[in-house]
């Protein structure tokens, strides 16, 4: 007795689950009520001309049978059958289409949503979940959806309604032998019943794997440089093919689950005819009465087909709708404070206050106190993994801090709002990103309103206007996904220029100027000492070179700072940065051997 009640819990709260998933997707047709709501309405039509198309035949027929009938009577009743046929193809076209409209649109809502959830969770997120596998749930689960809520609301629409007037035609003509008929509509359940939950698994796991084809799909495109260079074509073709593979194999068990209820659905169905016929033969049924009572039984079989498979239609839409909500519901981390102030006017100083950040159990900043007032320029050094990049991301808050604070002008950024931090900062990443617009887009991208003088300025400041020029159409040229028609200096360039044109207080560059060549290093050098004048700058460099000229060189190892001083001041110090500097400067003929 004791161990049977926590498995009954667990048979019902699964299915509570399956239901509130669904009804939240249903929760998406609400703005387009109206348009369901005629919908509807002319699957109600179509019901009830299936209705006046039945009494038609019975009477019609029991015209042409009866020789005193007047033959204006006969065309008449003729002419009706036609006539409700017409009626029935106009409500079932409209209906059809109008929930079609409300599914396809709901779909929309709910891609939409996933996108603009996207933009908003933290870079931890995105770490954490494959790129590939977010893109098959905005696209392929989505879709999956769209069918669950037209093609279902659609059959609720419209076959129910056809059901209760088959029955009722039923009743009519004989009442035990509808009894009969009615019974064996429960019967027909049965199959659904014992296949549903097994199409909700399968089709969550054919979905999972068709979003590790996807992400299998997406590595290989973006670094199909990296495939051939090192000849592993052979093995990619391998790792889509197993993925490829096992996912065939989930959807079609999911297709041997929904194909085994139709037959015996029929099967059962069938049975039941076979046993009505003798009933008929032993009541002695009159011919026009049969019609009808067979014409009943025929468009009773639609409805009970498609009223069966709604619970399989909702178990496999619940599996895609689930996957969909997870990312829905993913929290947002990083978010405005309540009453959050607008970060005006300039910017004085940057205030580190014994921040501390982990990511997860991994400890990646200590208690970091730095001071850096307005216009200084301050260069971040260390090896890999001592906390640079950290340390500038947690500025424009694109993560929040852990322990301590941040704060411009005395203020913790938290206290700001997250539009007008990021507005006032310009980054160019190491990681240069560009977009699959024009050259002119590519540079205004983050100034809305730019002017085109504007944008051309910010390239020439940025040594790019030359090679912008040559390019075919200039300025309007497009660029191709990731900017994949440039080289590597020439995309860094357009990066360093967006960045230019922004204009703001605070400058974050991240190797800015990796991707350049000398010549083109010492141009954009120049002339971005110039922007620099009156703007406070955290640089991040490997190549130490680029920042002798800095206010202030920040040494860090193991997320903390070790060494802080001018470049002449640190060199004196024979510490952690003039180490650095030897290996990258040690005369190569020095050396002995």
């Amino acid at each position: 007795m004791d161990m049977a009640k926590p498995n009954k819990t667990k048979r019902v709260l699964p299915r509570q689950e399956e239901w509130k998933t669904y009804r939240r997707l249903l929760a998406y047709m609400r703005p387009y009520s109206g348009r369901l709501a005629v919908g509807i309405f002319f699957g109600l039509i179509y019901a009830g001309a299936n209705a006046g198309f039945l009494w038609a035949i019975k009477k019609g027929l029991a015209k042409v049978y009866d020789p005193a009938a007047p033959m204006m009577l006969v065309i008449l009743f003729a002419a009706a059958i036609p006539l409700a046929g017409l009626i029935r193809g106009v409500g079932d076209y409209l209906s059809r289409y109008l929930i079609r409209w409300v599914g396809a649109r709901v779909v929309v809502d709910l891609r939409q949503a996933v996108f603009t959830k996207l933009t908003q969770l933290p870079l931890g997120y995105f770490s954490r979940n494959r790129t590939g596998e977010l893109i098959s749930r905005t696209t392929n689960d989505s879709t999956m959806a769209d069918h669950a809520v037209s093609v279902v609301v659609e059959d609720l629409a419209k076959e129910p309604l056809t059901l209760v007037f088959m029955i009722g035609w039923l009743f009519w003509i004989d009442p035990m032998l509808a009894v009969a008929s009615i019974v064996l509509f429960p019967v027909c359940i049965v199959p659904v019943a014992l296949f549903g939950r097994r199409v909700r698994r399968f089709s969550r796991e054919a979905q999972q794997r068709i979003a590790d084809v996807v992400s299998i799909l997406q590595e290989m495109l973006t670094g199909i440089r990296v495939v051939k260079a090192f000849g592993m074509e052979d093995h990619e073709i391998e790792r889509f093919g197993k993925q490829n593979k096992a996912f065939f194999k989930r959807i079609m068990r999911v297709a041997a689950s929904n194909s085994a209820v139709d037959p015996l659905i029929v099967f059962i169905s069938t049975l039941g005819v076979s046993l009505v016929l003798i009933y008929i033969r032993h009541r002695g049924m009159p011919f026009e009465q049969f019609v009808v009572y067979a014409g009943a039984l025929l468009m009773m079989y639609t409805p009970v087909k498609k009223l069966s498979r709604l619970h399989l239609q909702i178990q496999q839409a619940s599996a895609a709708a689930d996957r969909i909500f997870e990312i829905i519901d993913s929290p947002v981390d990083v978010v405005d404070r309540p009453g959050a102030a607008t970060l005006q006017g300039p910017v004085d100083r940057i205030e580190f206050r014994q921040v501390i950040f982990n990511y997860g159990d991994k400890q990646v900043l200590k208690g970091i106190d730095l001071e850096v007032k307005a216009g200084q320029r301050v260069a971040l050094v260390g090896s890999s993994g001592a906390g640079k990049t950290t340390m500038v991301n947690l500025l424009p808050r694109f993560y929040d801090v852990t322990g301590g604070s941040i704060l411009i002008n005395g203020t913790d950024i938290r206290d700001y709002t997250l539009k007008s931090l990021r507005q006032a900062m310009s980054i160019v990443t190491q990681e240069t990103v560009l977009f699959n617009e024009t050259v002119a887009n590519n540079i205004g991208y983050g100034t809305v309103g730019a002017s085109r003088e504007a944008i051309e300025e910010a390239a020439r400041k940025a040594n790019a206007d030359e090679f912008i020029r040559d390019l075919a159409g200039g300025y309007d040229h497009i660029i191709g996904e990731q900017g994949q028609r440039l080289s590597g200096g020439q995309r860094q360039r357009l990066a360093i220029a967006r960045a230019i044109l922004r204009n703001p207080p605070i400058m974050i560059l991240d190797e800015a100027t990796s991707a350049l060549d000398t010549e083109s290093e010492r141009q954009v050098q120049a002339a971005m000492q110039n922007l620099m004048t009156g703007r406070t700058v955290f640089a991040i460099a490997h190549r130490l070179s680029t920042i002798a000229n800095c206010d202030r060189i920040i040494v860090l190892d193991q997320g903390g700072i070790i060494e802080s001083g001018t470049h002449e001041e640190l060199m004196q110090t024979n510490g952690q940065y003039r180490y650095l500097y030897d290996l990258q400067f040690k005369d190569p003929t020095s050396v002995e051997g």
